[in-house]
């Protein structure tokens, strides 16, 4: 990944295009082409191929919980961010009276179960200004009332990263509430430091370059009794077939509640192979290639005639910037036909800059953005 010869070997579709949006999709290396491959294999095999989807399963949640700093009790894997959000809307059993803290700068997945019309709790907004949160700022929407804070640790919309510890520090002082961090945006790119944070949830697909269908769920084992999640179904269950099985249904608490059905394989399988790939590099050595990159082109662009949507502050930088163009399409084609892969979203072009990528790459990008701007 961090050499030409390794991204040759591992990811041949790259010399025909500077791919620069990690952020929506990943690219698999040939280890997760691999490994979907093995899933068919052990799939047919019948029930006979159940034992090896189970240490698939336990080697997943494993390295998933390496990179989390948790043991693979605390972890498991869903279907996606959203599942597991509105899941972790159903263990907290909000009441009248009680709020939730959600920001701005967040994806839908993260945000949107606590405005459903069901939902009995006061919501509370914590707005960015000039594309950063600001801790200030969430201080007074704590209260002894609040059950529950959610933020991504990386912005989807503009590549922001909140001051985590100083945000756990404000929670912890100021409220009761559990906190939840979303690090799609983050894991696999950058490293990662998740003590105290009470639910941690990530997709699959983006900077971990594995498959889609799969969403890492970990809780905190000293919170793992507040998160039982009262959903029906057989693996999240205590004894989903004993005698009382039709008289009871006692979900497991944590992580293990998060995973309500049979699980989905065949994710597993690419998620495993792609966190053995991450971790075999070490997101360090990942960061330490991108992070200058990331920077560069930051520079770079805020030079240029856009709106810059991602804050200046470098220590606030992890693998996103933004900007607004009132022909941000028109942008995105023109880069499209010279091979160069970037998203564009109502009228915000968006650059994700992964360890896949070279400062050829940036230099390339920002070669055809100037022209394209001319």
């Amino acid at each position: 990944m961090l050499t030409d010869a390794s991204r040759r070997t591992d990811f041949p579709q790259l010399s025909e295009m500077v791919y620069l949006n990690s952020a929506a999709e990943g690219l698999p290396p040939r280890a997760v082409r691999d490994a979907l491959l093995q899933y068919y294999e052990d799939k047919c095999l019948g029930m006979d191929g159940r034992d090896k989807h189970a240490r698939q399963w336990d080697a997943a949640k494993a390295v998933t919980a390496e990179f989390y700093g948790l043991s693979p009790d605390d972890v498991s894997i869903c279907s996606c961010s959203s599942e597991a959000y509105n899941l972790a809307a159903q263990a907290l059993h909000l009441r009248d009276g009680d709020e939730v803290v959600i920001n701005d700068l967040d994806f839908p997945a993260g945000a949107t179960p606590w405005l459903q019309p069901s939902c009995p709790a006061t919501v509370r907004v914590w707005r960015h200004r000039a594309g950063a949160l600001h801790v200030s700022d969430l201080v007074p929407l704590l209260t002894p009332r609040t059950r529950f804070v959610t933020t991504s640790l990386v912005s989807f919309f503009n590549g922001f990263m909140i001051p985590l510890p100083a945000v756990i520090a404000a929670v912890r002082k100021n409220s009761p509430a559990l906190l939840s961090v979303d690090v799609t945006q983050a894991l696999g790119r950058i490293p990662l430091d998740l003590r105290d944070v009470d639910l941690i949830v990530s997709s699959t697909h983006k900077w971990i370059l594995a498959s889609h269908g799969g969403g890492l769920v970990g809780v905190n084992p000293q919170r793992r009794d507040e998160w039982v999640v009262p959903a029906g179904g057989w693996f999240n269950l205590q004894d989903a077939f004993g005698a009382e099985r039709f008289t009871k249904a006692e979900s497991k608490p944590g992580a293990a509640g998060f995973t309500v059905g049979m699980p989905n394989y065949p994710a597993v399988y690419a998620i495993r192979a792609a966190l053995d790939y991450i971790h075999s590099i070490g997101v360090a050595a990942i960061d330490a290639v991108a992070r200058p990159l990331t920077l560069r082109c930051l520079d770079e662009v805020s030079k240029l005639p856009v709106d810059l949507l991602t804050p200046p502050d470098h220590a606030a930088m992890a693998g996103i910037l933004a900007f607004r163009h009132p022909d941000a399409d028109g942008l995105q084609r023109q880069l499209r036909a010279n091979n160069i892969h970037v998203m564009s979203h109502a009228g915000r072009l968006r650059v994700a800059i992964h360890g896949y990528n070279t400062g050829a790459d940036v230099t390339t990008f920002l070669t055809h953005l100037k022209a394209a701007l001319r």
